[in-house]
């Protein structure tokens, strides 16, 4: 958490953005607790984290969650887990978008987010569009830099 009266951490991650609550290196154990705000359909690539569990709890609107070849809609106070070597990925259903938080341990996906996202100059979402091809390499190799391999398209509505 940031130090009290201090405000978090926010990024620009894609067309998302991210608020660092407890990044991975303030602890002994490397626990990691990101706050995410996405638009309606955004949605990632297939992937797996090779060292790191995965953690989704939805605080507003709602997810579809794929984890390996199941389907799971989660709402607001619900959670699931992305075991580490699985591949999953989610799909924002709510019309308004979604907030969620995602926690994780060892400081990989925090890396991986840092590495490829710009500091938020808004509290709301970054503008809207497709990456560019090298924003896309970018992504790729930050992605293998920090564990985390792409295996599958993102989820169709």
């Amino acid at each position: 958490m940031a130090a009290a009266g201090q405000t978090p951490e926010q990024l620009w991650f894609l067309d998302t953005l991210v608020t660092v609550h407890v990044p991975h290196d303030q602890g002994e154990d490397g626990i990691s607790v990101l706050g995410r705000l996405a638009p309606y359909g955004e949605s990632p690539p297939l992937h797996l984290h090779q060292r790191e569990d995965e953690l989704f709890h939805v605080l507003e609107g709602e997810l579809r969650v794929r984890v390996d070849d199941a389907d799971i809609r989660i709402g607001a106070g619900e959670s699931i887990l992305a075991p580490k070597g699985v591949a999953h990925t989610y799909r924002v259903e709510s019309p308004d978008g979604a907030r969620w938080l995602v926690i994780t341990r060892g400081g990989d996906f925090e890396g991986f987010v840092r590495a490829v996202s710009r500091p938020a100059a808004g509290r709301g979402l970054p503008p809207q569009g497709p990456p560019t091809p090298e924003q896309g390499e970018a992504l790729a190799g930050a992605a293998r830099q920090h564990g985390i391999e792409f295996v599958g398209p993102p989820l169709d509505a």
